[in-house]
């Protein structure tokens, strides 16, 4: 078998690494960089058993696949293909990686726990891999769902939005242009799901509420440093998951001043996210389980 990823531009990739971390080097997963997707997408016909994409082509994966997953028609975006007797199936490594992380955190609380999460060592493939099962909800810890703070409604923060919203959980989008989150919830209301949209200007409102907050915006927006003490809901839960991981958001300083105002509130950064995203990926393409502990060690 053998794998690839494709975009542009994706020299700076950390996926080739995680993928041989993930399997020991036994499968051959290689860089298709151009800025053509058919050319790309040729590539991957004639040579390749399984792909990752990644921007700019996302939705014109999602438009080549005969075969879509629930999770790629819920997005509207694909970032794997794979080759099945049946045709192209479509899968959004981006909502399954967002959704592990949010089944984990969602029972962390429901246990009480609050130490910082250390990822296993080991995982089996979901329901998800090569045949996505119906989506199941949470089951709530307490007699309200999850609050979800969606921000950005870019690809990465509409797979994590879906996510919550096949978990059964409450959530908010908000966007520096409300037209692109009014859309989305638009969208998301044709498959059966409701989402709240609100400005930037009730940042610091629905932070304070939310119980999960992933940030998705590529930039630190002004209203992060009008948070206070209070807005980091001392003495519950809270976990914030942010996208970017070259360059966060969340400054070190932010995160400290965070915990020391709420111990029980968790930064988890786009490192993890693209573990997740690529273990979750891995599986589907191989049906095997990677090592998630040796794909730790290359973060």
């Amino acid at each position: 078998m053998k794998f690839g990823l494709i975009g542009h531009p994706i020299a700076h990739s950390l996926s080739p690494a995680l993928f041989k971390a993930g399997y020991d080097g036994r499968y051959p997963y290689e860089l298709i960089e151009t800025p053509d997707f058919e050319e790309a997408y040729e590539r991957f016909l004639k040579d390749y058993d399984g792909i990752n994409v990644t921007a700019p082509f996302k939705e014109q994966a999602f438009a080549k696949a005969d075969i879509l997953s629930e999770e790629c028609m819920l997005v509207g975006a694909a970032n794997l293909l794979v080759k099945t007797p049946e045709g192209i199936k479509a899968f959004n490594s981006d909502f399954l990686g967002v959704r592990m992380w949010l089944q984990e955190v969602s029972l962390r609380s429901s246990e009480g726990a609050t130490s910082k999460r250390t990822p296993p060592t080991s995982w089996a493939p979901p329901p998800a891999a090569r045949g996505v099962a119906r989506f199941s909800p949470v089951t709530p810890s307490e007699d309200r769902k999850a609050r979800v703070l969606t921000v950005g409604t870019g690809g990465a923060g509409k797979a994590a939005a879906a996510a919550a919203l096949s978990l059964g959980m409450d959530v908010t989008l908000m966007n520096r242009s409300r037209e692109k989150a009014d859309r989305l919830a638009e969208d998301f209301s044709r498959n059966g799901y409701h989402a709240d949209v609100k400005d930037l200007d009730s940042f610091r409102d629905c932070f304070r509420k939310a119980d999960i907050i992933i940030y998705n915006i590529p930039a630190a927006i002004p209203q992060l440093e009008g948070l206070t003490d209070d807005d980091f809901a001392p003495g519950r839960a809270k976990y914030v998951l942010e996208a970017n991981y070259r360059d966060p958001s969340f400054s070190p300083g932010f995160i400290s001043r965070m915990k020391e105002a709420n111990p029980h509130a968790e930064y988890t950064g786009g490192r993890t996210w693209l573990l997740y995203q690529a273990v979750t990926g891995y599986g589907i393409f191989t049906g095997e389980s990677p090592d998630l502990g040796k794909m730790s060690d290359v973060l």
